[in-house]
C-alpha cells in the first residue's frame, strides 16, 4: 500500500518547521554537508518579519526545539542584505 504525501517523513518535519518558526515564512533552505558527513540545514526566513514579536532573538529556540523534535541539526537565519 502507498504512503500518502501528507505522511512521509520529510513531509511531517516540514509541518514542524512551519509551525515552530510561527508567523514568519520560510524563504529557502539549504543542506550544508560537512566533511565529517555532518549534516547542517540552513533555513532563511522572511526578512519582512525580522522586527515581528522579536523573532531575532528567538533564532536559538528555534534551532534547540526542531533539534529535539526531528534530530536534525538547523541554523535558521534571515538573508543577508
Amino acid at each position: 500500500k502507498i504512503r500518502p504525501r501528507s505522511r512521509t517523513l520529510t513531509s511531517v518535519h516540514e509541518s514542524i518547521m512551519e509551525d515552530i518558526v510561527g508567523p514568519t515564512e520560510v524563504l529557502g533552505k539549504r543542506t550544508r554537508i560537512s566533511v565529517d558527513g555532518t549534516k547542517l540545514m540552513k533555513v532563511i526566513l522572511d526578512p519582512k518579519d525580522k522586527d515581528k514579536e522579536n523573532a531575532e532573538a528567538k533564532m536559538s529556540t528555534f534551532s534547540a526545539v526542531y533539534k529535539k523534535l526531528t534530530t536534525k541539526e538547523a541554523v535558521f537565519q534571515f538573508p543577508e542584505v
